[in-house]
């Protein structure tokens, strides 16, 4: 869910229409308050992030909402603050909630306006069965296999992390030497007297947090299971090129939740002909407390966290063709043929010498040389 979603549900209702339309979109000078996130019943983080919506003609990036006061309420007067981790982005870890009473998001803006979410029941989660995968000639498939032995949960979310493992393609032992007066390049010389290469750019992993909605529901089955496709990884994709991960999170939703985020995906992936389902307005349940009429964008459940993680390393993929768009260089040891030929790269390691003297070198592109230009070079804490 995104902070011009709503706008993108008005406008779309105009533009649907044989004859041209200009909807009136009274939307305060701020946009209206996006709600993201859940409260986790399970002893864990919960996370919410703030955002306003913008028009769908505004190409301004996603406006956050900074240093507001958030926090969750329960019924019986207990309250936990969150905090800001990041321009927008409020957490902490949460004991576990009391099954038995209901709780709420309280959020108050730096501009003094007040909104909470209704007050929701703790909603019991099952455990994810497994995910599988299968592979065939377009790449590797992953599922998601869930059920409630008690026909109770029906309504589903899911959100994921892709996490996997990368290499540079290319080792560097050397570095430009710079003209004090100009700052440009004008030789290469080694990085250290011992000629070592960099490793620490060397080795490095990527996270990738999932941002489609994915919800499900046996409400028309006999039997409360779920087995839907998660994630497609395309053949010869450099997530496995090495080492792969998925971590899949699993919450239970209340009918009406079911319905909001099914209404937002639809309209937000199903637009595009006369055909397609007619977008419709969303009724969440978080309220601005000071003016009830405003709008404001989200549904916040209470539910526990399930969680299962897998790993599919390349040597399951055999064959599995992994290819880069990087290419090595030639360059000349001086300050002519750098300055025309070497601009935007960085050098590898020497090509030839004469003597000791390096007389040519190899160079690409930083990011196939520095793998931090595309991930981070700290291992996770999860990873074998």
């Amino acid at each position: 869910m995104r902070q011009a979603v709503f706008y993108v549900l008005m406008i779309s209702m105009a533009v649907a229409c044989k004859e041209p339309y200009n909807a009136p979109l009274n939307s305060p000078p701020a946009g209206y308050l996006v709600v993201e996130g859940f409260i986790n019943a399970s002893a864990g983080t919960t996370r919410i992030t703030l955002t306003r919506s913008t028009k769908i003609y505004d190409s301004a990036d996603i406006v956050f909402e900074p240093n507001a006061n958030v926090r969750v309420e329960g019924e019986n007067n207990e309250s936990y603050p969150l905090f800001q981790t990041t321009i927008g982005v409020y957490e902490a870890s949460l004991p576990a909630l009391n099954p038995g009473e209901k709780y709420r998001l309280h959020i108050s803006t730096k501009n003094g306006s007040e909104y909470a979410s209704d007050y929701s029941v703790v909603r019991s989660t099952p455990a994810i069965d497994s995910i599988s995968w299968t592979r065939d000639a377009e790449g590797v498939q992953t599922y998601i296999n869930t059920h409630d032995p008690n026909n109770n949960t029906k309504y589903y979310q899911w959100k994921y992390e892709e996490t996997w493992e990368f290499y540079s393609n290319y080792l560097s032992s050397l570095v430009y030497l710079y003209d004090a007066t100009h700052g440009i390049p004008f030789a290469v010389d080694y990085r250290d007297e011992t000629h070592t290469v960099d490793t620490s750019v060397y080795k490095c992993w990527k996270t990738v947090n999932s941002t489609d909605i994915r919800v499900g529901s046996s409400e028309k089955l006999s039997v409360d299971k779920i087995y839907l496709p998660l994630v497609h990884i395309d053949a010869g994709a450099e997530q496995l090129s090495h080492l792969y991960s998925i971590n899949l999170r699993q919450y239970a939703l209340s009918h009406e939740a079911y319905l909001f985020y099914d209404r937002i995906k639809k309209n937000t992936e199903q637009l595009g002909s006369l055909f397609d389902a007619q977008p419709s307005q969303l009724q969440g349940n978080i309220h601005c407390l000071n003016d009830p009429t405003e709008t404001v964008v989200g549904f916040v459940e209470v539910s526990e966290e399930q969680q299962k993680r897998i790993f599919i390393s390349n040597k399951d993929v055999p064959d599995w063709g992994y290819k880069t768009l990087c290419t090595l260089f030639t360059i000349d040891n001086d300050p002519d043929s750098i300055s025309r030929h070497a601009t935007g790269l960085t050098p590898t390691i020497p090509a030839t010498f004469r003597g000791l003297q390096i007389l040519t070198f190899y160079a690409a592109d930083a990011s196939c040389i520095d793998c931090t230009l595309r991930g981070t070079n700290k291992k996770p804490d999860f990873w074998p």
